[in-house]
């Protein structure tokens, strides 16, 4: 599973056991930091996740911001919540990734917001797993 973290909006995707293909499952609308770590554990157990890849969204240099240690604190209650071996990953550009996908949809206003978190989700699970898939073949 696999999480776009944002102040208001937090999108979630998962994958299936052949790792293959990901796919956006929801957005929570929650603005409480601990409301929104419970929500997502919850969705995290619902969804049998066996991994939580958090968007660690680092500035364009490398350096860690505020935005990126706001995720990892996140990141940080999730595993405590569902002792569930959480990962960090970077995800610079994924949001824009995610608008410019929905312009070729031409997905637009209200629509557009509900689901771009989402698809931001989607694009991290799908670049780690794409990572992990690599990882395997050069082990090989």
């Amino acid at each position: 599973m696999s999480v776009d973290f944002g102040d208001a909006r937090t999108g979630i995707a998962v994958c299936g056991k052949s790792e293959l293909i990901a796919s956006p499952v929801t957005v929570i609308s929650e603005r409480d930091f601990d409301k929104c770590a419970e929500k997502t554990a919850a969705l995290a157990k619902e969804q049998r996740a066996e991994r939580i890849v958090v968007g660690y969204p680092k500035n364009m240099n490398g350096t860690v911001g505020e935005r990126a240690e706001k995720c990892s604190l996140f990141a940080d209650k999730l595993n405590e919540l569902t002792g569930i071996p959480v990962v960090l990953w970077d995800e610079r550009n994924t949001t824009v990734s995610a608008h410019n996908a929905l312009n070729v949809t031409n997905t637009r206003g209200k629509k557009r917001k509900a689901v771009v978190d989402a698809v931001a989700a989607t694009i991290i699970l799908e670049s780690y797993l794409e990572y992990r898939r690599n990882s395997r073949e050069s082990a090989t």
